[in-house]
């Protein structure tokens, strides 16, 4: 833009009439003038908008102090006196300053003070709590301006730095869509010659020169005008978002003006748009892998179900579980784990199509829409490709992890018309495919629905059994094959369901330990077991299993001391029975666990022994007192060579590492005499008797026997 100076030695161009006067009185700037008495000289309507000034408060020749004051009363937040602001604002030789003023209503004034050549100066005020308003205070302005044309050229230096220390693009055309006034934060913007944009410029020649400097948007110069004229001459304003090719997007508020022209404001909010689109982008997807989130998945699955609506097409939601993804979470860190499903965002990437979507559940659960299909041999052959994809190893940081996956899948429409129909069907054949040994695929069946449906309510009946004494423990007797006499009791929980009648434990406890009920029922267990052996003859034992959800509560120490104290039952009476799924994880601290109970004189006994892949090792890791042999090895043995051999073994190594070895599942007079021979020292199962309440073995069992002092009894700590 010419310089405001060079610009008043040339002849000024035509202007309709009263023009800069009317401006003046309305810029979205507060103008005042003050002479060298420091007393008004002119304000403009803004001025006294700004600070709810009456005309007869602002006739030319009132002292600015007294304007100051005014400013006071309405609340402004001075830091000195009044005295002192006019003295350090517009005393002898002030130079230009600006300066920022709050009020007690929030609204916040700046102002800048401009020194005049003869003496005296000009303040500029600006209301920046409303910025967006601009363009209408413009418009307001320039309306009122025309009454003040002549004292506008006269200050014309004035406006023009006022103008050009504006933050948005500003420019006005008239009727003809010549410009009459744009400031260089407009010709900056666009990248124009300063030389070749002035009054008088028309609008297509400014749009030319737009497009020989690159700022334009994606249409031709043609389109580009018409649209802008259309805009143009269009009596109502308009607020457009305008894209340019160069990467730029500028906000052009149009407002127009009675005489046929406009004034327009462009403001550059290419960052603004950026942060809403990083903001939007954040808002569907997953941080971590920067797959889609629940939030996208739904959008996306909503669509694809809305799109084949007529047409022969299925949409297949595949729900993902990783298997053993919390071991490499135990084993390397969380910021391994963090890597490795990084890994698996890409892996799964790379097996999907365009049309398909990737999404995060959280945890190590994934999503994917697989749609279009047009037969679920489709969805099969994905579901084949993850789960082999995701077998393979995982480098990470030189360590080599490998897991696994299980899949769900449901297919639409068959499966559910609605996104949360289709998540929760697939959902539920991921639970049959985990429950199946995972590593594999389920597809979703209507049988699903109705066996979680009786899992659900058997949860709620579950959690409120315990409270309402709806368990009861059953003993079944270990007897000694050497004296023939009963050496103690394994206690079996039973739960008498109020509509069911009496439920095995096999039932009710694999889903006691998945929802963590396990730890408060096997609490009660504990005490139970304790206080009812404590009235038995003191060379009888009670056995207790305890599984691996209990064993991982840190307070499972506290819980059998404490029931070992109250009930006075001797510590070397209690046996705790685990199995190795105990040791699976965090041996470490599980063996110390053991030993801890070892030391109160606790009996240990390996349970199933021969089921699992490592039993042989664990017994090098801790002496257990007893291994019992699984009834499974027992049922065959005198049928089926393989068992006999097993049994025999397990016997030979017990009894060579002074453990007692402990038949379970003894049915038949043959199946006794064959573990007898084969060097068992104990035997429990229905042969001898099957479990019973505890009334039912002092009856049979105990009925005359008179309960010995204990040894001693272990003190709550």
């Amino acid at each position: 833009m010419m310089d405001s100076m060079e610009r008043a030695t040339d002849p000024e161009p035509a202007h309709p009439s009263g023009l800069l006067e009317a401006a003046v009185n309305n810029l979205a700037l507060g103008l005042m003038i003050y002479d060298g008495n420091d007393e008004l000289v002119f304000c403009n309507k803004r001025y006294m908008e700004i600070y709810g000034l009456a005309p007869e408060q602002v006739r030319p020749g009132t002292p600015i102090k007294k304007l100051i004051q005014h400013r006071l009363n309405l609340g402004l937040k001075a830091p000195s006196k009044p005295d002192e602001d006019i003295r350090d604002l517009i005393g002898s030789g002030v130079v230009r300053g600006t300066a920022v003023q709050e009020f007690a209503d929030g609204r916040i004034i700046a102002f800048t003070i401009y020194p005049m050549p003869g003496g005296g100066g000009m303040a500029t005020h600006e209301d920046i709590t409303a910025r967006e308003q601009m363009s209408a205070r413009l418009k307001r302005q320039l309306e009122v301006g025309r009454e003040q044309e002549e004292d506008l050229r006269i200050r014309h230096l004035q406006f023009d730095t006022a103008i050009n220390n504006m933050s948005q693009g500003l420019c006005f055309f008239d009727a003809a869509h010549r410009l009459i006034v744009c400031n260089d934060r407009y010709v900056d913007m666009y990248d124009l010659p300063h030389d070749r944009v002035g009054p008088g410029t028309p609008l297509a020649e400014i749009v030319d020169l737009r497009y020989a400097a690159g700022s334009f948007p994606a249409m031709s110069t043609e389109e580009y005008l018409r649209w802008r004229n259309n805009v143009a001459i269009s009596a109502e304003p308009t607020d457009s978002i305008v894209e340019l090719k160069n990467g730029r997007t500028f906000k052009i508020r149009h407002r127009p003006m009675p005489d046929g022209g406009w004034v327009a404001t462009h403001e550059d909010i290419t960052e603004q748009r950026r942060s809403e689109v990083k903001i939007e982008y954040m808002a569907h997807h997953d941080a971590l892998t920067d797959l889609a989130n629940r939030v996208l998945l739904n959008e996306r699955l909503e669509h694809a179900l809305g799109r084949r609506i007529h047409r022969e097409e299925m949409v297949a939601v595949h729900h993902l579980d990783l298997d053993q993804f919390k071991a490499v979470n135990d084993t390397f860190g969380h910021p391994a784990g963090d890597k490795l499903l990084k890994i698996v965002a890409d892996r799964l990437r790379g097996l999907v199509r365009e049309t398909d979507t990737i999404a995060r559940m959280g945890g190590d659960e994934f999503v994917v829409v697989q749609a279009p299909i047009r037969d679920p041999a489709e969805a099969t052959a994905l579901a084949q490709h993850i789960i082999a994809l995701m077998s393979e190893p995982f480098e990470l940081d030189g360590h080599q992890a490998v897991i696994g996956a299980s899949i769900g899948i449901a297919v639409g429409p068959g499966d559910g018309l609605r996104p949360d129909r289709l998540l929760r069907n697939a959902d539920l054949a991921l639970y049959r495919a985990k429950g199946d040994g995972r590593g594999t695929f389920r597809f979703f069946e209507p049988a699903m629905d109705l066996q979680m449906q009786t899992r659900r309510v058997m949860e709620q009946d579950l959690r409120k059994a315990l409270p309402a004494g709806e368990f009861e423990l059953y003993y079944q007797p270990v007897v000694n094959l050497a004296s023939n006499e009963i050496s103690g009791f394994e206690a079996l929980i039973r739960w008498n369901h109020p509509k069911q009648g009496l439920v095995a434990p096999a039932t009710f406890i694999p889903l006691a330990e998945e929802i963590g009920f396990i730890v408060p029922i096997g609490e009660w267990v504990i005490r139970q077991a304790c206080a009812t052996a404590a009235k038995w003859p003191a060379n009888l034992r009670v056995a207790v299993n305890i599984s691996a959800v209990q064993f991982r509560n840190p307070g499972l120490m506290q819980v059998i001391v404490g029931a070992l104290a109250i009930s006075g039952l001797h510590p070397t009476r209690l046996e705790i029975e685990i199995t190795e799924t105990v040791l699976l994880h965090n041996k470490e601290a599980t063996l110390a666990v053991l030993h801890q109970l070892r030391a109160l004189g606790i009996r240990i006994a390996m349970d199933d022994f021969g089921t699992g892949y490592s039993s042989l090792t664990y017994l090098q890791c801790f002496p257990f007192d007893k291994i019992k042999i699984d009834r499974s090895f027992v049922k065959d043995i005198t049928e089926n060579a393989g068992s006999l051999n097993i049994v025999r073994a397990v016997a030979a190594l017990a009894n060579g590492m002074g453990m007692t070895a402990t038949a379970e599942g003894v049915e038949t007079s043959e199946q006794l005499d064959r573990i007898a021979s084969e060097g068992c020292a104990e035997m429990q199962g229905f042969l001898f008797s099957r479990p019973l309440p505890a009334h039912e073995i002092e009856r049979l069992f105990l009925s005359g026997r008179e309960p010995r002092s204990d040894l001693g009894r272990i003190v709550a700590a």
